[in-house]
């Protein structure tokens, strides 16, 4: 359910309607099965590694034995910036949604209770973290499966008439308005609706009997979540004309114009809009709760291996990263506040800078997966001992790096328009790379550190948390 709620957020609810009308529904189907697919292979590179050395904080453990100390220290920090800039994110994301409500209400004190409660989930204990999401995971996939009964009784024509049939997926440009360009500018949208789903990895650690449990996460992922976005759009596109204004207006600003909110609208539910609300506020707060773990795992991880301050190891009777915890709700408060000072500036750039580093974090699992492998044949053991072993080795951890680079090239295409650039535009656009860099090479140079050969890896287990 964590990696299923993960992937399923406002990315489906509300920008799954820009897709289709940027790309038409062929299009937009053609992009997230791409990018689907290229999830599932970054899945089971996860997997392997997740069941084998099961530890919180994964990532940065991975890089560090894998690669090289540098590359887990850059990747640990990377990480840890995605999740906890994604809380104060979401915090201004939920306050937007109450308006919907409540439209003279204040944002900062909306911010502060959904962040108070989010604190009490995650530091009561972790069963309360999995319980949470749990449910928050279950209403997302309820209010999946009622859409997708919903329309396809009306496209058929048996819950609205006419049917609504597929002519709209073949009018005008569609299937495919744009060609390739428009797929491959779909691709970004996609990766970022599929981000989260490798929060597996960091659950791992602290989950029971991973052996069993994250393999089976793995396998059964890939199809819900990818039949959930395939049927969705597919209802979508045969409902909605991609020509229809209201897709483009997509946005958790504006949840009446939801794709969804437009088919149940079209379908005669009248508490269509209040419904998608409340739906897309349990996806916020899912999110901020998942961001608040993560990046209190990662934090806790560092500390452990020395890359982040003592501190930050410190846990509680009841096994949370209590100090690590403290200061990511502190960082997260402090970054949402300063959305209201000095027009937001610092906040704009620290969210900016979180624009990559999804998709860094993911082309580091899939270079330490490439190495994971190729040290544990280089250090003579068996790979039929491996409790859990990824299809496809080596082209899964190859087509993930190569989808990752695209994405990562096409971030700024949006900066270029009539042959000119929008140099301010293509610093906002790739702002996290050049830190990812710097990072790097900056640990690598203070701590003289060098790639790991592969005959020294270490695949030890003792001391994994």
């Amino acid at each position: 359910m964590i990696a299923i709620g993960g992937a399923i957020g406002t990315g489906l609810f509300v920008a799954s309607g820009a897709t289709v009308s940027q790309a038409g529904p062929g299009g937009a189907l053609a992009a997230y099965i791409a990018i689907g697919c290229m999830v599932y292979f970054l899945m089971t590179s996860l997997g392997e590694m997740a069941t084998f050395l099961p530890v919180s904080g994964s990532f940065e453990t991975y890089g560090t034995r894998f690669v090289d100390p540098a590359f887990g220290f850059t990747l640990g920090w990377n990480y840890w910036l995605s999740w906890s800039t994604t809380i104060p994110a979401e915090l201004a994301a939920g306050a937007l949604v109450m308006k919907y409500w409540l439209p003279g209400s204040s944002d900062i004190l909306w911010g502060i209770l959904f962040l108070a409660i989010i604190f009490l989930l995650n530091v009561l204990s972790v069963k309360n973290f999995g319980e949470a999401e749990f449910w928050f995971a279950g209403i997302k996939v309820v209010t999946i499966i009622v859409f997708l009964v919903i329309g396809i009784l009306m496209i058929l024509g048996i819950f609205f008439s006419p049917a609504a049939g597929i002519h709209n997926f073949t009018a005008g440009e569609a299937p495919f308005k744009g060609g390739f360009l428009a797929i491959i500018g779909i691709f970004m949208i996609a990766g970022f609706s599929f981000q989260g789903t490798e929060m597996v990895g960091i659950a791992a650690g602290e989950s029971e009997d991973p052996e069993r449990n994250v393999p089976r996460a793995i396998r059964s992922v890939f199809w819900r979540v990818l039949i959930f976005y395939v049927l969705a759009i597919a209802v979508i596109g045969m409902i909605i004309p991609y020509t229809d204004p209201s897709l483009l207006k997509s946005d958790v600003d504006n949840i009446s114009v939801s794709p969804f909110t437009l088919v149940f609208q079209k379908a005669g539910l009248a508490f269509a809009a209040s419904l998608m609300n409340a739906v897309i506020l349990t996806s916020v707060l899912s999110a901020c709760n998942s961001a608040t773990y993560a990046s209190t795992r990662m934090l806790w991880s560092m500390a452990e291996q020395g890359k982040a301050p003592k501190i930050f190891r410190k846990i509680n009777s009841k096994g949370i990263p209590s100090i690590a915890l403290y200061a990511n709700i502190i960082f997260g408060l402090l970054v949402f506040l300063s959305s209201f000072v000095g027009g937001g500036v610092v906040y704009i750039w620290l969210l900016n800078m979180t624009g990559l580093t999804g998709f860094l974090t993911w082309v580091g699992i899939a270079i330490c997966h490439y190495r994971f492998r190729k040290a544990y044949i280089a250090q003579g053991r068996d790979l039929n001992q491996l409790k859990y072993k990824a299809k496809w080795y080596p082209f899964g951890p190859i087509i993930t790096l190569v989808l990752c680079i695209i994405v990562i090239i096409g971030q700024g295409s949006q900066a270029i328009s009539g042959g000119s650039i929008n140099w301010y535009g293509m610093l906002v656009s790739y702002i996290s790379l050049p830190v990812f860099i710097i990072l790097w090479l900056g640990y690598k140079f203070i701590k003289k550190t060098k790639v790991v050969p592969l005959e020294e890896c270490d695949f030890s287990q003792e001391h994994l948390s």
